[in-house]
């Protein structure tokens, strides 16, 4: 091609039909002419990193082969000192001569070789989590290695992880124009599939970083709602899922396609695009509508369930706590059940009630030895509004509980974050008015001191769920609790005389 400039600059057009994807170089090199005589420019080598150019040449002089200036530079593979690209020195055009084509074959092999290094865990996907805040650099840190539990839990093989604190934040891209640029040059060295944010992206904030980058872009929500979509297997919980990604996704079918955007507009651009978009749409609101119905008649079943086990007086204890918490591991063994259990974030979402005899635990005082125990979804801080909405039938089973066990890892770093969030979440659901009994889980991963010790602080027992003999204060606790729910529900005649009085 050949395109003609004047002094401010030139107009590159579009490059989509040449090579796309990250793995390799453009197949384009660019020459062209500072006319004052000046290095390659900032902007120059922009456009080498996000238009993943071959190789980028500026020619300067007065147009004498003897006396020509040539400026270049090129993208570097993966190197220990983490540069992106390589000035050459200034040389004249007679330098240029030389065998181009197996020069640039020569430096994408580099490239491709510097991937398969990286690739160590078979053909998993590689993405790097980026995080851009104006936080506390300890609150960011806290969040990205739970990004990356998340990740890693969707099967994710994450190879970098970058945190940006700016003095300003972009509000097309979150990250300046030079880090963008250091981000994909890093995506080519590494062969990353996927970027991931830790915060949650607008619409035009993910088409933006998407153009630019031609890299797919997702962020928090967008991850755990793949999680959720992975690890559902009832009716209901598929059902869910699948409700909170249609309408995660309604607003964002509102962008025009790549095909879309050649479109003129007015006569003769308002055709078959704009029809298949709205299409799109109404379909979307219309499965979105069905999946809300639907939803409807399983809560009903549920609540009728649910009225059925208050008929019968049989108390109700609901698990709860932050994912990956032991909950389930918990289940399984008051229950016997065989539940699945993963050391994984979310390794749970189909909730499972059984009914627990509790004979040999302690004595309930004449009231049934029985009680209905479910496992629940896990919490976690920021949980996306449209999983909150999809889920909200499951969590308002929750309000028919007699008393809540809020377990919690000790042995994890951020526990008082988890304990926070969970509070929160509960605050949110209305849930604050029911009787709460705090367990810490995986005291096997502490010492025992200082076990105790947190325990003393919070006025709450500790247990392992994988050793059944460490249950016993548990069982103590639990008693006192119900005979404390049992006097409030059901005051003596003595306590309702002193009441009134």
């Amino acid at each position: 091609m050949v395109i003609v400039g004047d002094q401010r600059g030139v107009t590159i057009p579009d490059l989509s039909r040449y090579r796309t994807g990250i793995p390799r170089l453009r197949g384009l090199r660019m020459i062209h002419t500072h006319l004052r005589g000046e290095p390659l420019s900032e902007e120059d080598l922009t456009d080498l990193a996000l238009l993943r150019l071959d190789m980028i040449v500026a020619l300067s002089g007065d147009g004498r082969e003897d006396q020509g200036v040539a400026h270049s530079a090129h993208l570097l593979p993966d190197n220990p000192a983490k540069k992106v690209w390589e000035i050459d020195p200034p040389s004249s055009w007679r330098q240029l001569d030389g065998d181009f084509l197996k020069w640039a074959q020569s430096l994408e092999d580099q490239f491709q070789r510097g991937q398969r290094v990286v690739s160590t865990k078979g053909r998993q996907e590689k993405a790097i989590l980026l995080s851009v805040s104006r936080e506390s650099r300890e609150a960011l840190e806290n969040s990205m290695e739970e990004l990356r539990d998340l990740a890693e839990s969707s099967g994710l093989q994450v190879v970098e992880t970058i945190i940006q604190r700016p003095q300003a934040i972009s509000h097309s891209t979150l990250i300046g124009e030079g880090k963008l640029k250091e981000l994909l040059v890093k995506c080519m060295q590494l062969g990353v599939d996927l970027i991931i944010f830790d915060q949650n992206l607008t619409p035009g904030q993910m088409a933006s970083i998407s153009d630019r980058t031609e890299l797919r872009v997702i962020d928090r929500t967008q991850l755990i709602l793949d999680i959720f979509a992975q690890r559902a297997h009832s009716r209901e919980g598929k059902t869910q899922v699948e409700l909170a990604q249609l309408k995660y996704l309604l607003p964002r079918l509102a962008r025009k396609t790549l095909a879309l955007s050649r479109l003129t507009g007015g006569i003769g651009g308002r055709g078959p695009g704009e029809t298949k978009l709205e299409i799109d749409r109404r379909r979307a609101r219309e499965r979105i509508h069905l999946l809300e119905k639907e939803l409807e008649r399983l809560s009903q079943r549920r609540e009728q369930r649910g009225a059925l086990r208050k008929k019968a007086g049989i108390p109700i204890v609901s698990i709860i706590g932050y994912t990956n918490a032991g909950k389930s591991a918990l289940f399984n063994l008051l229950t016997q059940s065989q539940c699945c259990v993963e050391d994984k974030l979310f390794a749970t979402l189909d909730t499972a009630t059984r009914r627990l005899r509790l004979v040999n635990a302690f004595h309930l005082n004449g009231r049934p030895d029985d009680v209905v125990i479910t496992d629940t979804v896990g919490f976690i801080k920021d949980l996306p509004k449209d999983l909150m909405g999809a889920f909200r039938p499951t969590f308002d089973e929750l309000r028919d509980s007699d008393l809540l066990i809020h377990l919690v890892d000790i042995s994890s770093p951020r526990r008082e974050d988890h304990m926070e969030a969970v509070d929160k979440l509960i605050l949110e659901l209305g849930l604050e008015e029911i009787p709460r009994f705090l367990v810490f889980n995986k005291e096997d991963r502490v010492e025992r001191e200082e076990a105790r010790a947190v325990c003393k602080r919070y006025g709450a027992v500790s247990i392992s769920a994988l050793r059944p003999e460490s249950l016993e204060p548990f069982f103590e606790v639990l008693e006192k609790k119900f005979s404390e729910v049992q006097s409030i529900a059901n005051p003596s005649k003595d306590d309702r005389t002193f009441n009134d009085v």
